[in-house]
């Protein structure tokens, strides 16, 4: 059997796999288009103009749901943890669930609401969704800790943290330039600019590093999601929820949403 028809790791897999092509296909469309700057643009930026934004719309919408599969798979996973050794609240699990879901809605925002229709949805639904996931992932290095050695290794857990760390502190230099768009590489720049594209610069860049440690950050369930193990160490495969049942249920929550139609 490969490994990734082991357990629900899929999931995980696919969400890195297909959220990392979100970023890079549409970034290379906008540089062959001329429609952004080579030099780190803002995320967003390189799916603001059709057909990017056709595609950036779908992939992201994508991603969110294979998120919400990914956080959900999660949650049962501690929750069936933490029925045996107790280590873990559920008021913790449920906390850290809800926090996930809200970084969910907050991508299906961005992908609905894109950034030179309605700006202000289209910032709010970016904040949401990189105040919330960095509140997910810190919740989440918690629970590692606290299920511990039941859970993953030690070096995952610190891995985890690391990831948290460096989000954190990165996320308030982001905050920094945040709403600074750089006109592009077809205007003149201006001495009174250089600021600006500093802050922009910084910002931007930040953006992209925000966004790929919370995508790798997926990568660390994928072990755990193989098998679980129980507090007797035995690898049994029927302590995950089966896989239609997570399924269905988050069609259910996501449904109400819709892609928006291209410009």
């Amino acid at each position: 059997m490969f490994w990734f028809m082991q357990g629900l790791c899929f999931l995980p897999a696919f969400l890195v796999i297909w959220s990392s092509s979100t970023f890079i296909v549409n970034y290379i469309i906008a540089i062959f288009r001329k429609d952004v700057d080579v030099i780190f643009p803002y995320i967003s930026d390189t799916g603001a103009l059709p057909p990017e934004s056709c595609l950036f719309g779908l992939m992201t919408f994508i991603s969110a749901f294979a998120g919400a599969a990914t956080m959900y798979a999660r949650y049962k996973y501690v929750e069936k943890l933490s029925e045996e050794t107790s280590l873990v609240r559920p008021c913790l699990n449920k906390a850290a669930l809800g926090l996930g879901m809200l970084a969910c809605l907050g991508m299906c925002i961005v992908a609905t609401f894109q950034e030179t229709t309605v700006t202000r949805v289209h910032d709010a639904g970016a904040v949401l969704f990189f105040l919330t996931g960095v509140l997910y992932a810190i919740f989440q290095s918690v629970i590692s800790h606290r299920i511990y050695p039941f859970g993953s290794s030690l070096t995952v857990c610190r891995i985890r943290t690391a990831i948290v760390g460096c989000s954190q502190s990165i996320r308030y230099v982001d905050v920094v330039g945040f709403g600074i768009h750089w006109p592009g590489p077809d205007t003149s720049v201006c001495v009174s600019l250089l600021q600006d594209y500093t802050y922009h610069l910084a910002s931007a860049v930040s953006e992209w590093i925000v966004a790929f440690s919370f995508v790798c950050f997926f990568l660390t369930y994928i072990d755990e999601f193989k098998v679980s193990l129980t507090p007797s160490h035995h690898r049994q495969n029927d302590h995950f929820p089966p896989p239609e049942r997570c399924l269905i249920s988050l069609y259910f929550v996501f449904i109400p949403f819709s892609i928006s139609p291209c410009r």
